[in-house]
This record gives structure tokens, sequence and C-alpha cells, in this order.
């Protein structure tokens, strides 16, 4: 590996900067639900959104909230992926006082999704992804990315996970791109959102179309102003139309074209600032502002958490390291782990969302995590997790140790994956549990739901019939090959809680095995202990367990455990 690409670790790794003194003015799109909400079934993704989308609201409009079965018949789709929409929906909306986000998993049906979020959500399944961009220094890409696998040799030329090994994601689209490209997006389909969402005028005819305050407040599923989400203002109050209105006198709808008008003024000035950014970054020097330079140094002892709290915290570019992060060290509550490798990453905290993406050879520990979790395009990779929703899509070889309240979700062009039961605790893991939302009792690592291999969304030509074929699932890992995993307590009394065991319950069959594997350490150890050997004889005995033991470390992966004792 040569050093022209160093790893970066900053929370703002992939901030650019911002010359703009008030950035909270500027319109943004919501990363949520083109990160977490796409959801690569045919049938909701509609060649002409508006044409199919107007007569299924005017169907389902006879309630203000509709469940899975109406929704099943109105889509002509599964009920398992009627209910998947509504999962998705729920964990991406921009309310959290909204009943589906905050009802338990048997009450989301009864509870039901509203028409209007609903419609909005499927309106965007027609989104396409931003491709991956060439970087300039292919010799750099190429000493960075870990050795090709066998898989390689017969996949095809198309394959998504293909086109990300040969364009790491740190040279991926930086979060301006990105933010450019949603904004892009919703500049030429808002006409349509606002239609969905808006109603005809009382005495107009059906042409005439008016938003009311609480018909805009849903726009705040796509766009919001700033990047504080449901924790800054609500929409309706950077609107002039409707700001300072009186709580207790009904806002007076506003045409749907002067509500469009202001949308339009609006993007266009974001998608001028980001676009200046973007340009001058691209022309300036590299320098530690540019996010796809390196920051910081891998090791631990060198990253200094950021005063910046804008967007996620990007995990960037460790190898062979040991990196840890509290609750205390993240600014947000998102976390984006990208092109790690051969390290294990602790990320200890509660959060919203987290990504793994690009990683390999890695065990990654992610806390508790309230809305969903992301893992893409990684290789041989161990992720831990409590999780309220998980996706894997484009992986290979990885396991994944999962507390979940709901299905995994599988798609892409996966191969060899495994799901087990959750395996390990640290002190705190209950509390930051109970804080976003994740129940112990309800956990369904072994039932992953597996949708299509090719991803509608990436904006790559696919066969025709293509994305009807089915995404190879995951198997259970053999009950004989599941061991605990134990988190060093680095910190002592400082990290002191109440959780003293895995609060996940262990189905019979791991819990049969791992009872069985003890009594035999045990009984082994005792054998040792009472073997009459000569001290000689001791000590070769003993050479050959620790020969033995380096093996198994190297071969299972766990010699990366190690990392953390090593020195700064």
């Amino acid at each position: 590996m040569t050093d022209s690409v160093e790893p970066s670790t900053s929370t703002s790794s992939r901030e650019d900067p911002d010359p703009n003194p008030n950035p909270n003015s500027l319109i943004r799109p919501r990363r949520e639900p083109f990160e977490h909400g796409l959801l690569p079934i045919p049938k909701l993704i509609f060649t002409d959104p508006i044409q199919s989308l107007i007569p299924l609201k005017q169907k389902l409009s006879s309630a203000q909230r509709v469940n899975s079965e109406i929704l099943a018949e109105s889509l002509q789709i599964s009920l398992d992926h009627a209910r998947l929409v509504f999962d998705t929906l729920a964990s991406v909306l921009h309310a959290d006082s909204d009943p589906i986000v905050k009802a338990l998993p048997e009450e989301i049906d009864s509870v039901g999704a509203d028409v209007r979020d609903l419609i909005l959500f499927l309106y965007i399944q027609s989104y396409k992804r931003l491709l991956p961009r060439t970087h300039k220094d292919s010799a750099a890409v190429a000493d960075v990315w870990p050795s090709t696998s066998a898989f390689d040799g017969y996949l095809s030329a198309l394959s998504p996970l293909q086109l990300v090994r040969s364009n790491s994601r740190r040279f991926m689209p930086s979060q301006t791109d990105e933010e450019i490209h949603q904004l892009s997006y919703l500049q030429k389909h808002m006409a349509n959102i606002l239609h969905l969402l808006a109603e005809p005028a009382d005495g107009e005819d059906e042409d005439s179309l008016v938003l009311s305050m609480e018909g805009f407040e849903h726009l705040g599923f796509v766009v919001q102003f700033g990047d504080k989400g449901s924790e800054g203002i609500p929409l309706s109050q950077a609107a002039p139309f409707f700001a300072n209105s009186d709580p207790d006198m009904p806002a007076v709808p506003v045409p749907a074209a002067q509500v469009h008008d202001w949308i339009s003024q609006n993007i266009d000035s974001a998608l001028e600032h980001l676009t200046e950014r973007a340009s001058a970054k691209e022309n300036g020097p590299a320098n530690a502002s540019d996010p796809d330079v390196a920051m910081a140094d891998a090791c631990t002892s060198s990253v200094k958490p950021s005063t910046v709290t804008r967007g996620p915290s990007y995990i960037e570019g460790i190898s062979k390291s040991s990196y840890v992060k509290q609750a205390s060290d993240l600014k947000g509550s998102s976390v984006k782990v990208i092109n790690c490798h051969d390290s294990v990453i602790y990320i200890l905290a509660p959060l919203r969302y987290a990504t793994i993406y690009g990683c390999s050879d890695a065990t990654i520990i992610l806390g508790a995590v309230g809305k969903a979790v992301r893992v893409e395009h990684c290789e041989r990779v161990h992720v831990i997790t409590a999780a309220k929703r998980v996706c894997i899509a484009n992986c290979r070889e990885c396991i994944l140790f999962l507390g979940v309240n709901q299905r995994p979700l599988i798609v892409g062009d996966n191969h060899k994956l495994q799901v087990a039961p959750y395996n390990t605790f640290y002190s705190k893991l209950e509390e930051h549990m109970a804080e976003v939302g994740i129940e112990a009792t309800i956990n369904k690592w072994d039932e992953p739901l597996a949708l299509g291999a090719v991803d509608p969304h990436d904006s790559l030509s696919h066969p025709a019939g293509v994305s009807d074929v089915q995404a190879e699932s995951a198997s259970h890992l053999d009950p004989d090959q599941f061991t605990n995993f134990l988190i060093p307590n680095w910190y002592g009394g400082e990290s002191t809680g109440s959780t003293k065991d895995n609060p996940f319950p262990l189905p019979d069959a791991y819990m049969t095995c791992q009872q069985r594997n003890q009594k035999n350490l045990g009984e082994i150890k005792q054998l040792l202990r009472e073997a009459p050997l000569e001290e000689n004889r001791k000590r070769e005995l003993s050479s050959a367990l620790h020969v033995y033991f380096k093996d198994w470390l190297y071969a299972s992966g766990n010699i990366r455990q190690l990392y953390c004792l090593q020195g700064d």
C-alpha cells in the first residue's frame, strides 16, 4: 500500500467548505429517504409516477390513513411487501411524532400510514442514484483497494459490485455531489409532488389547486432547511405564506403554483451555491478541507472530535487498526463507515442511521441503531449490531450478528452471506437501546427477506427480465461456529452502565452449543492441569497450543481483535 492515499477518520472528512454564513437558510434534500428508503420492488417503480399515483391517491383518500392490506390490494403486491413498505416508510419519515414511527411492530397495521406520506414515498421510488465517478489517480485507487476475489471471474461486467471495486468509495460522489443530484431530481419533479399534496380550491374547478399548511408540512419528507431535520423549525415556518400563522386559526390555503414558484427559487439558489462550492473544490488546491483528501491518521489517538454538526459522522480509511467511538465522541446521530479494511471498529453509541460501505476483512460493532442500518459492497466483514432494521446489499462472505426488530432485508448481488443471533454487550447497551426504541424481546435475525438481485435505482442499464431475479438470501450460521464477542472496557469507570450480559435471548440451539463448548473447554483445562508430564513435555505442549491458537486467530479473523492491544 502506498502513502499517496491516507485514511480519513474525522466526523467532517466529507464536509465541504461552506462560505455561506447561514447554511440553515438554504433548502436541502433529506438524505434519509434516498439513502434508506428505496426498495427494489418492480411494482413500486412507476414509469410515469404522476399518472400512476393520482388515481391511487384518489382511491386511498377516502381514509386519511391506510393499512398494509389496503396497499397490497391497491398495488397488487404481496402482504409481506406491503408491510415492508410501511416498515421502510416509518424508518425514513420526517416527523417522529407520527403514530407509525412510535408504533410497536404488531401495531403498525392498525395504526397505518398517512396517505400523503405514502404517496410521496412511492413517488421517490423512481429516483436513480448518482453513479460513481472515476478518480484522477487510478493507481492510488488500485493501491488502497483489496485484491480481487474468486467471484470476480464470473460476475457481470456491469455488476454494481465490480463497479464499486473499480471505484473505491473514497472517490464516489461527495455529499455535495449527492445533494446536487437529489435537488436536481426534486426540481424536475416538484410540480408533480405538489400536485399530489394539493387539493382543488373550494368552489373552483379541479385545475385550480391549493395547498394547505398541513399538506405543505408533508413536503418535509423530501426537503428541509439546513440539516437539523425534525429538530429544526417546521417547514411551514420557513415559507413566507405560512410563517407566523396563528395556531388557533387555520392558515388560508395557498395556490399550488405560488408554492411551486417559491420552492423552485429556493432550489435554484441552493443549486447555485452547491455548484459553486463543488467547482471551487474541483479547481482549487487539494487541502484538508477537500472531502476527497485525507484529513487524519487512522490511529485512534490522533483523531480529534470535530465541532461540525452538519450531516453524518464519517469513519473512513481505517486499516489494520482498532478504532473506538462512544456517544460523547459523535456530534450527530448518523454514522458512515467507509473503506475500512482489516480492522476492528467499535461505535458504542445510540444512533438513528448507520451505513457500512466498501469495507473488507473487518469487524464492525454498531451500538444501537433506532432507524436503519445499511451494509453495502462489503467483503468478509463481521457486523454486530442491535438495530430496528438492517439492509444488506451487494456483499459477499459476510456474517451479521443481529438483534433486529424487523426482518433483515437482502438485496442485490450477494454471495455466501450468513446471519446469526446477537453475540455481545457493553455496559450502556440497554440504555442506548431504550433511547432509540429497540425491543430486546423481538429478534428477527433468522427471517431474512430477499428482494431483487438487481437494484433498479442504480442508474445502470440492465438486460430485460433481470429485475425479476431474486437476490441470494443469507444462511444461518452453524451453532457450532457461534461464539460470543467480548468488547473491552477501555474507559473503566467512565463507561459504567447496567448491562451485564447479552440482552437478546439466544435460541436454544445456539445456547446448547455454547454451553457444550464451555463445558468442553473446562474439561480440557482440567486435563491439562492434571496431566503427568515432565517440564520439557509441558513446554512442547504449550508451544504446540500456541501455534494452533495463532493459526486459528488468523484463519478466523479474530487476530483483528488484538489491534486494540497495540501501542499508540
